[in-house]
């Protein structure tokens, strides 16, 4: 396994590859991985011949008062999770190799990009989809792999490939989970041990929802008013946002149908996480 820190270096391996009739599937991330990090390795593994992982935690995509400083880092650590999970190339840039002075291209997604997340957090996605495309362009992979759990940030993407004709399949993986329900995240090493007791309303939410719905309890908003409650007794919780939206469009729904999606995101302290399943099927 090699570790790459250049654009160059990153573009001549990526033209050796190619060269050689090589598929190449890549997975970005901002690091400190997880199992959930590692299961889209294992598909990566499976679906290209030359398998690149990317570690950049982009300082676009956090606003002021955001957790950049905070985000955790251990370049060491993901590179022997990744050795172990079969990766051939680490891309790790710093910052002023992504974004040299002078750095004035963003690109933006209209729409989907203002609700949710985009909605609370002005620029987020105007970070994440310019540090994207610029990823796609310097490893040029013709299959890339996301997480479900970012359910808005795969939509965004998968509607800035379609959008710009990029070359290449997006695959949405699994949400993985520790034994008790919460979601994996690399923020969650951030929470007290009362704040991750408290976070696990979280995956409650979603299970209640989930009943509420299968027993034919489908408007949105008695759902929505059941889990503001449960969500707020909690004492370190503080509600981003706690919505039922329609799969594809992300536009807020008024009854529970096969196409709706809950997403929460919910403060517990400084740190702040995001869930999501499907209500129906």
């Amino acid at each position: 396994m090699e570790i790459v820190s250049t654009v160059a270096t990153m573009q001549q391996r990526v033209s050796d590859a190619r060269a050689k009739g090589q598929k190449i599937s890549f997975v970005p991330t901002m690091g400190y991985l997880h199992q959930g990090h590692l299961s889209l390795l294992e598909e990566g593994r499976k679906q290209g011949d030359l398998l690149v992982l990317s570690i950049f935690v982009n300082p676009t995509q956090f606003g002021q008062g955001e957790d950049f400083e905070e985000y955790p880092r251990d370049l060491d650590r993901d590179a022997e999770l990744a050795e172990t999970s079969g990766v051939d190339i680490i891309f790790a840039p710093m910052a002023s190799e992504m974004y040299p002075k002078g750095y004035a291209t963003y690109v933006d997604v209209e729409g989907i990009t203002e609700l949710l997340c985009g909605a609370s957090r002005p620029g987020h996605f105007r970070g994440v989809t310019t540090v994207v495309s610029k990823l796609f362009n310097i490893v040029q992979p013709q299959v890339a792999l996301f997480g479900n759990k970012d359910f808005q940030q795969l939509a965004v993407i998968r509607q800035m490939v379609f959008d710009l004709n990029m070359p290449i399949e997006i695959i949405g993986m699994p949400i993985f989970r520790e034994n008790d329900g919460l979601a994996m995240s690399s923020r969650n090493v951030n929470l007290s041990d009362e704040q991750r007791q408290q976070a696990l309303v979280l995956s409650r939410s979603l299970a209640t929802a989930k009943r509420l719905a299968s027993v034919g309890d489908i408007d949105c908003r008695e759902i929505i008013a059941t889990l503001k409650k449960s969500i707020s007794a909690q004492p370190d919780a503080r509600i981003d946002y706690l919505k039922i939206c329609h799969q594809r469009t992300l536009e807020e729904q008024t009854r529970v149908d096969s196409d709706s999606v809950l997403l929460l995101a919910v403060f517990f302290g400084k740190t702040r996480l995001i869930d999501n399943g499907f209500l129906l099927g």
